[in-house]
């Protein structure tokens, strides 16, 4: 009877902590999507600048640097065998995949008509959460999750006039490789630090992305500017080390599915920022699709799966 009483106070303790850890996770969640929200606008600059081969390599192995170091100066332990292969999807789908086929798709393609791929990648990323991890959330999340991923859609794709482009097709295999890495990532970051999951992932990519740097900026011509540095600092430092740790912190706090839906404000932020930094011009149509999308999300928060 004793050993039943005293077995009772974890778990009143274990009712107390969700609600911190769950506003934790969301307010990291949301700092990545603002971090992610600038990475168009930022590639765009960078290709002012630079190839799309070199940024796309550069920025790697300058994150993979500041994440190295990191882990040597606080002598983290390399991960055990049986996270390497989730490491590889990681590194195959965010710090190789995603950076290199949207950079090249914005080649041809506005920041507007790329942000496509955003809104889908909230919907998607739940899917694959619930093939890899078993998740299954509620039909209301269901709803919800579609009908954000609808307007968000249908908004990027009147701001491009309803024509498809070649770069579709870059933005589409963007989608699935990083719902891929972010399910991986977010599982990942169950069992060690967020910043780890990256840190390890980009560490691993440098014998690819350190070659690769070296190749491109011998066969593409670099024009340093302002802008094109700018760009590659915040690709570099903000969206593929700094943006990450904190979403895949977000993610194991909140859970994948929940998190991934913070993402469908990712579109309209990243149309601010066009309008902002590259002179993007909005329809009135910004504001009401803004309004369903909040919507959208504030379900999906309080949908239980």
């Amino acid at each position: 009877m004793r050993a039943q009483s005293s077995a009772t106070v974890p778990t009143s303790i274990a009712v107390v902590i969700p609600p911190k850890a769950n506003t934790t996770g969301t307010l990291q969640a949301a700092l990545g999507v603002v971090a992610f929200s600038l990475t168009f606008p930022a590639t765009a600059w960078g290709l002012e600048g630079f190839g799309p081969w070199a940024l796309v390599a550069v920025r790697s192995v300058l994150a993979a640097l500041i994440a190295g170091g990191c882990l040597s100066a606080l002598r983290i332990p390399v991960p055990e065998r049986r996270h390497w292969t989730g490491l590889l999807v990681v590194g195959a789908g965010v710090v190789v995949g995603f950076p290199l086929l949207t950079t090249l798709a914005l080649q041809t393609s506005t920041t507007a008509h790329a942000a496509v791929v955003v809104g889908l990648l909230p919907l998607t990323t739940a899917l694959f959460s619930a093939l890899r991890m078993g998740s299954r959330p509620s039909r209301t999340f269901w709803i919800a999750a579609f009908a954000g991923a609808v307007a968000v859609v249908a908004f990027t794709v009147q701001q491009s006039g309803g024509a498809l482009t070649s770069a579709d097709l870059y933005l589409f295999g963007a989608l699935l490789v990083c719902a891929a890495g972010y399910t991986e990532g977010g599982r990942l970051a169950r069992v060690m630090p967020g910043w780890q999951v990256i840190g390890w992932a980009l560490v691993m990519c440098l014998p690819l992305t350190v070659p690769a740097a070296a190749v491109a900026l011998s066969y593409e011509p670099v024009r340093l500017t302002a802008h094109s540095v700018a760009g590659l600092l915040w690709v570099a430092v903000g969206s593929q080390f700094l943006g990450l740790v904190v979403w895949y912190r977000g993610m194991a706090a909140i859970g994948i599915p929940k998190a991934s839906q913070l993402q469908l404000a990712q579109p309209l932020l990243t149309l601010v920022w066009s309008v902002l930094l590259l002179g993007e011009h909005l329809t009135v149509a910004a504001p009401l699709t803004a309004a369903a999308v909040l919507v959208c999300i504030a379900v999906t928060q309080r949908a239980r799966g």
